[in-house]
């Protein structure tokens, strides 16, 4: 038992989908730092650009700008990949919609379930051959799909699409996780609580017009840090994961036992 290389990946290679801003940032620079050969997409060229040269002083990071909601985009990004291999997949492009249930639009939906869920299928099925020329059996490539907390239980919020998308997020992994299992692909969900970013910014300013007070969090009233959501992606990523797939990992200060 090698402990000191069980959460080694370094010289590995990942592609992380909204990974300009927020978690996917996080979960970027987790993996820059620890020695992957990192690419990060995102619709917003000069903010996918500013974090790529932010990322580059501790490691290796590529900006791909391509809006997966396309077909056009899934495409650009499995041209600008071409056939090397992708050791690890993080699926973190989203976006989600607020609004009262008797105004809540079919726009909603649409928008939502697209990016949240059709976008990240489409993705893997494309990057299929990528993933199937990475995997070993001593290493399989990993697909690590970030859903939510609220895909697991009701939410405060009128984020009715959201939810959904997220709770079929999780259907979604553990269905990919049987039928990539004999490819040696492992496919697993980490379900993130509350972590700041722009997305959550009214959870945090009190002034912000759409303000709420937010849950409070029971393993200590704080939100995630980047250090929480990248040693869970490290964890799924690395040798110490190698035998783990169809799990959801919530990473949520315990919001996940809320009712």
């Amino acid at each position: 038992m090698d402990i000191s290389s069980l959460f080694d990946v370094r010289g590995r290679s990942a592609l992380v989908t909204g990974g300009s801003l927020g978690i996917g940032a996080m979960i970027a620079e987790g993996l820059v730092r620890a020695g992957v050969n990192v690419w990060i997409c995102s619709r917003k060229a000069a903010d996918i650009a500013a974090t790529r040269d932010r990322l580059s002083e501790w490691g290796t990071c590529h900006a791909l700008a391509a809006d997966l909601s396309q077909d056009a985009g899934i495409e650009a990004v499995v041209r600008s990949l071409g056939d090397q291999p992708l050791d690890i997949l993080v699926n973190n492009a989203g976006a989600s919609w607020a609004a009262p249930i008797e105004a809540y639009p079919r726009a909603g939906f649409d928008k939502v379930l697209n990016l949240n869920v059709t976008a990240p299928f489409l993705l893997i099925q494309r990057l299929l051959p990528n993933l199937r020329g990475a995997t070993s059996p001593e290493a399989p490539a990993r697909i690590i799909n970030i859903a939510s907390i609220d895909g697991l239980r009701p939410p405060s919020l009128d984020s009715f699409a959201y939810s959904a998308s997220k709770a079929g997020m999780i259907m979604l992994t553990r269905h990919l996780a049987k039928a990539l299992a004999t490819d040696g692909i492992t496919v697993n969900a980490i379900a993130p609580g509350i972590f700041q970013s722009k997305m959550t910014a009214f959870w945090f300013d009190e002034h912000h017009p759409e303000h709420v007070a937010r849950p409070s969090i029971p393993l200590g009233d704080r939100p995630g840090t980047p250090e929480d959501i990248a040693g869970a992606v490290l964890y799924l990523a690395s040798r110490a994961g190698r035998h783990v797939t169809g799990a959801i990992l919530p990473v949520s200060g315990g919001e996940a036992t809320i009712d």
